[in-house]
């Protein structure tokens, strides 16, 4: 199997939860709201519910309407429950290693859900397992919720509490225990996370889109270093941590997040429009046409456009029912992967000089046959505009990348990367413009560009232990 679009960063995972006082259906709520999240992971799906005397769980791999069955939605009653949507950023593809995960103490059974990858999880792991602790996954969620288990005699909240206070990473977190639900984000606010009601109802949710799906109101963000607990009693909130300071992923505005998110007060699709923009007053050209590379790169395209006064146009007509991956027969098939998703429109580009957008490379590959395609379909020139900068680093936050060796933006100058390419011009968006298409007030994690952390990582020889 290979990837469709080997170029790109991989999805992380989404991450749900309903606290219902209404008598909703909180095991199709969580369906729905997994739904809206598919796009942050297509491995496994996985919903826990709460009954008031047990939690049930249901989990598989494959997407959302693979994984679950309506006899199985129908099983999972209760008020209470979790859901979660998977790519592996760390463990095998099982199903033991899908999420929630459900503990079970002399206190009562906990379920926890996570997005995100943490740096100090081996640490945590050899001391737990040094104390007699048996793990049954390989993935970073079990050192969570374990941790939580092992304080559960404090109750949930100092549990929880102490938890997060020992663990370092990203991590959005959404937990199911003692009657409550429970969401967490990390000091930093890597991974996202926000809360929303329906009448007296609340919701958590890795991104707002899902609230929109199910007719949730978008309440707020959840904070960085803030844990949310909401019981019978309404909401509470307790701040965790002193050093706190918003550093959002930045790839979750240039290409992971849903276009009508909007995520720490920022609207997606339109922080994509002014990276566009801001490319097209950054590096202008003479052009006939300018397309987006689909789907995440169509938005900038159209900022691109509108500020150069070139006119926008579909490039490429993007076939939506092949999946991630697929089985290829051959080399030759191997190399033909990128026309079976995406294929130029001749009839568009042909004798006209191209502007086209994506928003990343990652290593090169997939852009490389996109130019020649559109070459193929007659555009006599293609001038490659990248709306974000160069990616020269690995991410240890939650987002599967190669190893730096594997980064052409880290081994290669950016006339290699065009020649590479075999664009007649190329250049990526700086780091200083994406930051104001973003505005001012917050910071970002950008240290897949610049190697800048919000987190101290591991050393580059210990990233397998991301991928064990």
């Amino acid at each position: 199997m290979i990837d469709l679009i080997d170029d790109k960063f991989k999805e992380e995972c989404g991450v749900f939860g309903v606290f219902s006082k209404n008598n909703l259906d909180v095991a199709r709520l969580s369906y729905y709201g997994l739904y809206a999240l598919q796009h942050r992971g297509q491995e496994s799906a996985g919903i826990a519910s709460f009954n008031g005397e047990e939690i049930k769980l249901h989990k598989n791999l494959g997407l959302v309407t693979e994984a679950f069955k309506t006899e199985d939605l129908e099983n999972l009653d209760g008020h209470i429950a979790i859901g979660h949507v998977r790519y592996s950023t760390c463990g095998a593809n099982l199903v033991s290693n899908s999420q929630p995960l459900v503990s079970s103490t002399k206190f009562g059974q906990i379920a926890a859900a996570h997005n995100g990858t943490l740096v100090n999880a081996d640490v945590i792991k050899d001391l737990l397992e040094d104390a007699g602790h048996v793990f049954h996954t390989t993935i970073d969620s079990e050192v969570i919720i374990s941790l939580i288990a092992r304080n559960a005699k404090k109750g949930i909240k100092n549990a929880v509490f102490n938890a997060v206070q020992a663990i370092k990473g990203s991590f959005a977190l959404v937990i199911l225990a003692e009657g409550k639900l429970i969401g967490v984000r990390d000091p930093y606010g890597i991974r996202p996370l926000c809360i929303g009601k329906i009448d007296d109802s609340y919701i958590l949710s890795s991104e707002s889109c899902a609230l929109d799906t199910i007719g949730a109101e978008f309440i707020r963000d959840v904070r960085p270093g803030e844990i949310v607990i909401i019981s019978e009693d309404g909401l509470e909130s307790i701040n965790y941590s002193e050093k706190t300071n918003c550093e959002t992923c930045a790839f979750e505005y240039i290409y992971f997040a849903r276009p009508d998110s909007t995520i720490d007060g920022i609207n997606v699709h339109l922080s994509r429009v002014k990276a566009g923009e801001m490319l097209a007053k950054q590096s202008p050209v003479e052009a006939d046409l300018v397309i987006g590379v689909p789907d995440s790169g169509l938005a900038s395209a159209i900022g691109y456009s509108k500020a150069s006064g070139i006119p926008f146009d579909t490039g490429f007509v993007k076939n939506r029912y092949v999946g991630r991956t697929f089985i290829t027969p051959d080399q030759k098939m191997r190399e033909r992967a990128v026309s079976v998703k995406l294929n130029p429109l001749k009839e568009i580009v042909e004798g006209k000089r191209v502007v086209l957008i994506d928003d990343s490379i990652v290593r090169g590959t997939t852009s490389r046959h996109l130019v020649e395609s559109l070459r193929k379909a007659g555009a006599i020139e293609v001038h490659f505009k990248v709306a974000s900068p160069m990616v020269k680093y690995p991410c240890y936050f939650g987002i599967d990348t190669p190893y730096r060796s594997e980064l052409i933006g880290s081994n290669n100058s950016l006339e290699e990367i065009r020649e590479m390419i075999g664009a007649d011009s190329l250049d990526y968006l700086t780091i200083n413009n994406l930051l104001k298409t973003f505005g001012e007030g917050k910071g970002f994690c950008l240290g897949c560009f610049n190697g800048v952390y919000p987190v101290a990582t591991p050393i580059e020889t210990s990233k397998d232990h991301l991928e064990r």
